[in-house]
This record gives structure tokens, C-alpha cells and sequence, in this order.
């Protein structure tokens, strides 16, 4: 894969271990990677990163997973294809557009797999 054709991969979660973890999976799997802590700067890093895809908790501070969605939409800023990974039981339902929603701890294979789907 060449440095121009590889997707990047938005993270957002306030577990720098969830970050990291996830970052250097991705990475090892040929996906660049940004990552944001919170809501508010999850809505900066779509506006200047660009993400193809993102991987979103849903409790986090400022702006929780849904409310991060809504503002983006309110900015005009169409989100790329959304997987939840979450410890919250009603995760599924909090983002209904969501591509894929996996329970924290989330397994490196599923959500590998998650990602080659929704990226193609």
C-alpha cells in the first residue's frame, strides 16, 4: 500500500490504553491514524485530518459520541462511516448509523475486520 492510498483512522476515546492499543493496530495493518480525547477536539480533527473512518466511545467528556455526531452535521461535515466501541450496554442504540458497534474490550480481529468492511 502507498503512502498516498492508505486510509486514516480517527480514534476517539478518553482511555489513552484504548489509544494506543488501537493505534498501533492499525498501524501495523497499513492505516494511518489521528486520534482525539473528547468530543471537542474529535469535531478539529475531522475538520483538519479528514478521516475516512472513525472509531468512537460513546462516554466521553465534551460531547458524547452522539452529540460529537450532531455537531459535526451542524457544522456541515458529512461523517465518515462511524464504529462504536464502547462498554455501555445500549451502545447499539445510541448511534444508529453506526457501521459496527463492538463491546470494549473490543477483540483485534473483529475489529479488523470491522474496519476492512467498512472501508472496502
Amino acid at each position: 500500500m502507498t503512502p498516498a492510498s492508505r486510509k486514516k483512522i480517527l480514534i476517539i476515546d478518553d482511555d489513552p490504553g484504548i489509544v494506543h492499543f488501537f493505534t498501533a493496530l492499525f498501524r501495523e495493518n497499513g492505516y494511518e491514524t489521528c486520534s482525539a480525547g473528547d468530543g471537542e477536539e474529535a469535531v478539529a480533527k475531522c475538520r483538519d485530518e479528514r478521516p475516512d473512518l472513525i472509531t468512537l466511545d460513546i462516554a466521553m467528556p465534551k460531547a458524547w459520541g452522539p452529540r460529537f455526531l450532531h455537531r459535526l452535521e451542524s457544522e456541515g461535515l458529512t461523517p465518515p462511516p462511524v464504529i462504536v466501541v464502547s462498554g455501555m450496554a445500549a451502545a447499539r442504540h445510541a448511534v444508529p448509523g453506526a457501521v459496527a458497534v463492538l463491546a470494549k474490550p473490543a477483540d483485534p480481529d473483529e475489529l479488523l475486520r470491522a474496519v476492512r468492511e467498512a472501508l472496502g
